[in-house]
């Protein structure tokens, strides 16, 4: 099978990869010629033998729309347009209907792999109609992981649903990464552990917390134990906050995936947390309890440096 593919970044390349090798042709599209087959959009699609297959692999949002949109200028009738990027799911009805118009089929697929995908495969969540999906179904079992289809792939429901589904796995990644953030500082505060490293990694064995994500953390430790080389703020993508206003929406208590979103925004807060300063000053003044000043040291019930 054919495939257009625009964006090669880290993993649109190596999806071109694992779907070249898995035997179909792929013309990639990208801005920076030293990576891209062809000089344009254009081009793309007249390298294309008829019903094309388009898969966008751009940043969700502006960049997205633009290229959805440029496509359905130069597509024709019956071919089928996928966007496997991190669009939010409420873009996916208006890019369906914008092709519609000009007899274009339209997929969303919520793409997981990471930058491991050329080797391991990705996870797809997939909307769309059954004949859409049928038609590009060799390119899905081409990225998924090897074995059974039901393995890393879901048609998940109608044009939308793929995008939903990965925005709902993102949140949840959000909080198993932070589950498994707490547990590396614990330890790491226990006098008693004194193999934080082996300990994490006795867990990716048999346990009913071994995971990839907890083995990517001890491949991190082994590259730089403590972590010294890393600082801890840490940004969003905006799958979490999408996933904890969807939760807001149906009345959901996504209480973990709404923590470990709002512990990323407090990472960024250079000068340490308005909100936790707050609470140490008001625990100061109803209760008297003491607390620490901006050089560190305890501070009494008067205010001033305790001796």
């Amino acid at each position: 099978m054919q495939l257009g593919l625009v964006g090669l970044g880290k993993m649109g390349a190596n999806m071109r990869t694992r779907i070249q090798e898995a035997g179909h042709q792929v013309v990639g599209y990208d801005p920076r010629p030293e990576v891209s087959d062809v000089g344009s959009l254009a081009e793309m699609v007249a390298a294309l033998d008829a019903p094309r297959a388009v898969w966008v692999m751009v940043p969700s949002g502006d960049p997205t729309r633009s290229t959805i949109t440029q496509l359905a200028g130069v597509l024709e009738s019956g071919d089928i347009v996928i966007d496997g990027g991190n669009s939010k799911y409420t873009d996916d009805l208006p890019h369906s209907q914008l092709l519609a118009e000009k007899g274009i089929g339209y997929l969303d697929c919520g793409v997981s792999g990471g930058v491991w995908g050329l080797r391991n495969g990705y996870g797809l969540m997939v909307g769309g109609s059954d004949g859409d999906v049928a038609q590009v179904m060799p390119i899905f079992d081409a990225l998924r992981p090897p074995g059974e289809r039901a393995d890393g792939f879901v048609h998940a429901g109608p044009v939308g649903a793929g995008h939903y589904a990965k925005m709902v796995h993102n949140g949840v990644e959000y909080g198993l990464m932070h589950a498994y953030g707490e547990g590396y500082e614990l330890l790491s505060a226990e006098p008693l552990i004194t193999d934080v490293e082996g300990t994490l990694r006795a867990w990716t064995q048999g346990t009913v917390v071994r995971s990839w994500l907890l083995e990517l953390l001890v491949r991190a430790l082994e590259e730089d134990p403590g972590l010294s080389e890393i600082s801890d703020y840490t940004t969003d993508s905006g799958e979490g906050r999408w996933t904890v206003e969807e939760a807001i929406r149906h009345s959901v208590p996504a209480n973990v995936i709404s923590a470990a979103l709002f512990a990323r925004f407090a990472s960024r807060q250079d000068e340490g947390s308005p909100a936790l300063k707050a609470v140490s000053a008001l625990r100061n003044q109803f209760g008297g309890h003491s607390v620490r000043d901006t050089a560190g040291r305890s501070v009494g019930e008067s205010g001033t440096p305790s001796t």
